[in-house]
């Protein structure tokens, strides 16, 4: 009987975790604005898995050396390209999915870099001591100031046209400052909490405490933060690759409309132009959603007001 007692006990503890994800899932699925989000994330990541399959059935649909060999200039959609073909006629439909892919890559790499950095700088800088927390502000005020988009322009211009997972980089390095003001925000209110110093009577360490108590608790904050944060980062590589500083070996949708006008056929093949654009703002309209429904979800005072209302 007591074997049975302790086994429950353990069982609780071990999946005392799935009460909070079942109640914040039910907060989100009210949420009209999640449901859409998600719905239009799910669409974007099978288009992302998909983008393997055209290449293999045949290699005129690769999106990058794929050429019709009976097209040789842009025609509009048809049977055999739904979308119809580029310049060099090679397929739209198919650059449109592997575009998604490198959005996916592009802005969840560089969101999650850019979260962990200012997750970690947050937590350090809110519980070490005014000295540390001090130097680490200082350094995030100096690269919050510095526009991103225009740095990258001007190491472009220095070093030529950048690979995508320097760009990646870069992106996330110049995105982590905002996180950590707000991570260190809520560290130094977590450090007052009783817990915080009942942790450490009873002699845990630092790390332990940061890792054990403190971690868990602005996690949720952290990804959050991160939705937007994929929203900025998928944005900022469309804009490189239109102005021409993208990879030139990657196709994306920046690189699409970047071709589209450079070879002038802006105003003239909106099968070309359109696609492209709609993606970028649908795909980023769509992390804005999850992420203000995730706000309602950790957020209970804007249940309330929404209640109320």
């Amino acid at each position: 009987m007591v074997h049975a007692v302790k086994t429950d006990k353990n069982i609780s503890k071990r999946f005392r975790w799935i009460d909070p994800f079942q109640e914040g899932w039910s907060i989100f699925k009210e949420s009209i604005l999640g449901k859409i989000g998600l719905t239009l994330l799910i669409i974007f990541a099978l288009m992302a898995l998909f983008s393997f399959i055209p290449p293999q059935i045949d290699p005129m649909y690769h999106p990058m050396t794929g050429v019709d060999p009976e097209i040789s200039h842009s025609t509009g959609p048809s049977a055999r390209h739904w979308l119809g073909t580029d310049f060099m006629g090679r397929d739209l439909f198919s650059q449109l999915l592997a575009g998604a892919r490198v959005a996916f890559m592009v802005g969840v790499s560089a969101a999650f870099m850019s979260i962990f950095l200012g997750t970690a700088i947050g937590m350090i800088a809110g519980y070490s001591g005014k000295g540390i927390d001090t130097l680490l502000m200082r350094l995030a005020d100096m690269i919050m100031v510095m526009p991103t988009l225009l740095v990258i322009l001007i190491l472009s211009s220095l070093f030529g046209q950048l690979n995508i997972w320097t760009i990646v980089l870069i992106i996330a390095l110049f995105r982590w400052p905002g996180v950590s003001r707000v991570i260190r925000a809520q560290t130094l209110s977590l450090k007052q909490r009783p817990f915080i110093e009942a942790a450490r009577v009873a002699g845990a360490s630092h790390l332990r405490i940061i890792f054990r108590h403190i971690m868990p608790n602005v996690l949720p904050l952290s990804f959050l933060y991160m939705t937007f944060r994929v929203t900025s980062a998928i944005i900022i590589e469309a804009a490189l690759a239109f102005l021409g500083f993208g990879d030139p070996g990657t196709v994306s949708w920046g690189m699409m409309l970047q071709w589209v006008w450079k070879t002038g056929h802006m105003f003239n093949a909106p099968y070309w132009l359109l696609p492209p654009g709609i993606c970028i703002s649908l795909i980023t309209l769509s992390f804005y959603m999850l992420g203000r429904a995730m706000d309602e979800v950790l957020d209970p005072r804007l249940r309330k007001e929404e209640g109320a209302g």
